[in-house]
Formats: structure tokens, C-alpha cells, sequence
């Protein structure tokens, strides 16, 4: 999907630095958890978190200019990083056991719960626009309240290879719909779902190399958000819902879902302009959770800098 008048960032930042961290922890967390259990599992999770604060000092920076940034504290400290590996490593340790559905172990609260249902009451699927905050594994939990609830995951093809990687190394048994994007039925399949009445979830809030982003508002400095995904629900002409699953301490989880977007209805030659509004309300909807539970934001990356670097490369005309 191009975009004419954007220009993407030649790398996206999170790429220029792989996740190998991310995926170091979570094998790390899936080992302990699989063989002590999760009150024994927790007690390592704070030697797990200091080792990252520790050995990771791109991390480090990452985490105070957001903890700056969405002003849970005025002055961030090494206690304050340390809170947020912790919580990182709390909801990495918890996946395992929500893959396994062990939701009896978890303190689980659903807002707005009845805005998923209404919007597939028709047999038709909607769009989860999620983000790199909290759990997202926590979804599994409305399948019990609605059996038969499919819920796949739309992602690029090396974040499907990972996330298959993590679900056979946590539960061989795990069954969850990964649609690849790359492929030339990749839109077919998700058309095939969405159709089909499935829970179509998507993380709304990085980019790959080549994608086709737009600078939106976010936390006091614009930041580049992929058009993607939006573009994707305007084309397949379905409502989306905004979705975190925020992590409070302990087992506690409170998931909130909250009205997005509606692309149902969209007049002719609105797509684009709906779709503008769309990452702006995403991106504040976004904003407003972060600061609710400014811990869970999982991106330690500068993610802000993709943004910055282009502006700064666009020439300013002289004054006449």
C-alpha cells in the first residue's frame, strides 16, 4: 500500500536495533515459568529486570524519555526504569500461562466488553487496533464469555515466524490464527475472516522498513505511525475498536475496549480522510492509556525519532 504524499522512514528505528533482548527474555521467563510456576517465577522476575536495566542502556534511554514524556514523575530515576523492565518482564512471565488458558490465575476486569459484541452481533468480524502495551495475550479471556469467539492476528511475516517460534516453546498445542502479511492472498485471508465473523487484532503502533507512515501528535511531539493497518479496516469497510490490556500489579488485568473508528459507511473519496482520523484518534486513545499506566508501554526504542529525523531533513524556504 503506497502512499504519495508520505514518505516512510528508510528504517524504521525499532529495526535498526532488533529485539533480540525481547526475545532473550521471553525464553528466559517461558523456562522459569514452565518449571517453578508463577509465585516462584515472579521471584526471579526482579533479577531478570535489573539484568536488562543493567545491560541495556539504549533501553534505559528509551524508558526515561517516555517516563519524561507522559509525566508520571518529574524526575526519572533508575527506580522508575526499573518499575517498567519490571512490568515488562511480569506480562512477558504472564503470557505463558494466558497461551495455556490459565485464567483462573488472573484478576481479569473487561471495560466496555459490550462494544465487541454489539459490533458482531451481525456474524460479521471487526478490527482490534492494539499496541505494544500491556498484554495482548489477556484478549483470550473473552473467549470464555463468548465460545466460538475467533479471534487472528494480522502481522508481517518475520513477527509471525517469532510469534509461532514463542507459541511452540510455550504450549505446542497452541492454536492461533497468525495471517502473514507479504503474500498476495494475504488480504484475501483476512477478507475470508472478517467475513467469517473472526476478531481480526492488529498492533497499530510500529512500522517496517518500507512502510508508509504519517506523523500524528503523541505524548507532546509528533511520532510516525503506520497507515497500514487503518487502511486495511477502510478497505475492508468494517468497524474498529481500540484495545489494551493493562497490566496493574500482581494477577490484575483491567482490558479496555473503546469505539475507534466506523468504516462501514464511508462517503466516496473519504477513504483517506477517514483513515487521517482514525490514527489520530488512535494515537490519543493511545496517549490517554499511557498515562493511565504510563508502566506498561513496552517500546524501548526512541520512538520518536523517526519523526524528528525527517523533519529535520525538510528544507525550510527562506523568508521573502
Amino acid at each position: 500500500m503506497s502512499d504519495a504524499g508520505n514518505t516512510a522512514p528508510a528504517r524504521a528505528a525499532w529495526r535498526e536495533r532488533p529485539e533480540r533482548s525481547n526475545m532473550l527474555m521471553l525464553r528466559v521467563m517461558t523456562w522459569i515459568s514452565l518449571r517453578l510456576g508463577r509465585r516462584a517465577g515472579r521471584c526471579v522476575l526482579y533479577g531478570i529486570a535489573a539484568y536488562f536495566l543493567l545491560a541495556n542502556a539504549a533501553a534505559r534511554r528509551a524508558s526515561r524519555d517516555y517516563l519524561r514524556r507522559v509525566g508520571d514523575v518529574p524526575q526519572v530515576g533508575w527506580r522508575h526504569v526499573f518499575r517498567h523492565f519490571l512490568s515488562f518482564a511480569s506480562c512477558i512471565h504472564d503470557r505463558v500461562y494466558l497461551i495455556n488458558d490459565k485464567f483462573e490465575l488472573f484478576d481479569i476486569r473487561i471495560h466496555q466488553e459490550h462494544l465487541i459484541f454489539d459490533l458482531t452481533a451481525d456474524q460479521k468480524g471487526v478490527f482490534l487496533m492494539g499496541a505494544h502495551v500491556g498484554s495482548f495475550e489477556v484478549l483470550r479471556a473473552i473467549g470464555r464469555r463468548r465460545p466460538g469467539l475467533r479471534v487472528a492476528m494480522v502481522m508481517f511475516e518475520e513477527n509471525a515466524r517469532k510469534i509461532n517460534a514463542a507459541l511452540t516453546a510455550i504450549n505446542p498445542a497452541a492454536q492461533q490464527d497468525i495471517v502473514a502479511l507479504g503474500h498476495a492472498d494475504s488480504m484475501l485471508k483476512v477478507h475470508e475472516l472478517i467475513e467469517g465473523g473472526s476478531v481480526v487484532g492488529m498492533l497499530a503502533d510500529r512500522c517496517l522498513n518500507h512502510d508508509s507512515t504519517r506523523p500524528v501528535p503523541f505524548l507532546g511531539e509528533s511520532a510516525e505511525f503506520p497507515v497500514g493497518p487503518f487502511r486495511m479496516a477502510a478497505i475492508l469497510r468494517r468497524p474498529v475498536l481500540f484495545m489494551v490490556g493493562l497490566y496493574g500489579g500482581g494477577n490484575r488485568y483491567d482490558i479496555h475496549f473503546e469505539t475507534l473508528a466506523d468504516f462501514s459507511n464511508i462517503p466516496a473519496g473519504g477513504r483517506e480522510a477517514a483513515v487521517q482520523a482514525a490514527m489520530a484518534r488512535y494515537a490519543a486513545l493511545l496517549e490517554t492509556h499511557c498515562r493511565a499506566a504510563p508502566y506498561n508501554w513496552f517500546n524501548f526504542f526512541d520512538f520518536w525519532q523517526s519523526a524528528r529525523r525527517m523533519a529535520d531533513a525538510t528544507p525550510v524556504p527562506p523568508h521573502a
